[in-house]
């Protein structure tokens, strides 16, 4: 992947595919940024209206400031459950549970902007086990469903179950997410693969749509595998995509996560929480 410059607009492109630009635009009147000066304006201004657009400067990798506008931006956290962070059913997920302040930090300042937080999280059903495929079920270590028993006084319920405890937000995360929901700010989305928009349609994918949503910041574990699956897939359908390292984690190796940042830099934006917070805070 590399950058080319086509009237002054950039655009990452690969093999013989084209950008399409019509001076600063890159895409259509229905779906575009605007280049000019560095800057990458993502509120889609031409179509839709504006309140107080958003610039996050000094952003990671190769494209470094960003304009958003809030009513059309979200705050996208994957799978921060009991099941991935809790010392109990993962004691090796320290690098996640590192990441919990920042999250809620990240949170609280999404809530104070305006901006809507969506919890994506495994939730299994019965349906699900119906037709979720054998690929998908052999790459499980424990079977989607099962009876998890009870561990240290706590009953586990059955694996990231909708409603059960392993499949609860982790510590402090659940009161906060509860919090949000009671107040309007926050919305649980369950999903029944890696990504929470795979597929033609989604809960989190058909919200996102019925309420003009065009930019993701996404977030949570495992950072090479559903938050980078939910991030790959909201790039396919054309939205800005922003992933935001530092309240993002995994328990793969090293190379894993320079994977996602590599090809996310390609596709979207990234930058950490601290960047986010200074524009927010403009």
């Amino acid at each position: 992947m590399g950058m080319v410059e086509t009237d002054s607009a950039p655009w990452s492109c690969g093999g013989n595919r084209a950008a399409s630009l019509i001076g600063n635009y890159i895409g259509n009147y229905y779906n575009h940024w605007i280049y000019a000066n560095g800057v990458f304006d993502l509120t889609r201004s031409d179509l839709m209206d504006v309140t107080k657009p958003i610039a996050i400067t000094n952003m990671l990798g190769s494209r470094k400031t960003a304009v958003i506008e809030p009513s059309r931006s979200a705050l996208v956290i994957i799978d921060m459950q009991n099941y991935f962070l809790h010392p109990v059913l993962a004691p090796d997920a320290t690098a996640g549970r590192a990441i919990v302040n920042t999250t809620i930090e990240m949170v609280k300042a999404f809530r104070k902007a305006d901006m809507k937080i969506l919890w994506v999280n495994w939730g299994i059903d019965d349906f699900d086990l119906m037709t979720m495929p054998p690929s998908l079920l052999a790459d499980s270590k424990e079977s989607f469903g099962s009876d998890m028993g009870v561990r240290d006084g706590i009953e586990l319920g059955k694996l990231l179950w909708r409603g059960a405890w392993n499949s609860q937000s982790y510590g402090p995360l659940e009161p906060l997410r509860i919090e949000g929901e009671k107040a309007g700010t926050d919305l649980l989305f369950h999903k029944n693969r890696q990504s929470g928009l795979w597929g033609a349609q989604t809960p989190l994918g058909l919200w996102l749509e019925e309420n003009k949503i065009t930019t993701l910041f996404l977030g949570g574990v495992n950072i090479d595998q559903c938050v980078w699956g939910t991030l790959l897939d909201g790039f396919y359908k054309g939205y800005d995509v922003i992933l935001v390292p530092d309240i993002s984690a995994t328990n793969s190796p090293y190379y894993a996560s320079q994977m996602v940042y590599y090809n996310t830099d390609a596709r979207g934006f990234m930058a950490n929480s601290s960047q986010i917070l200074d524009g927010i805070k403009m």
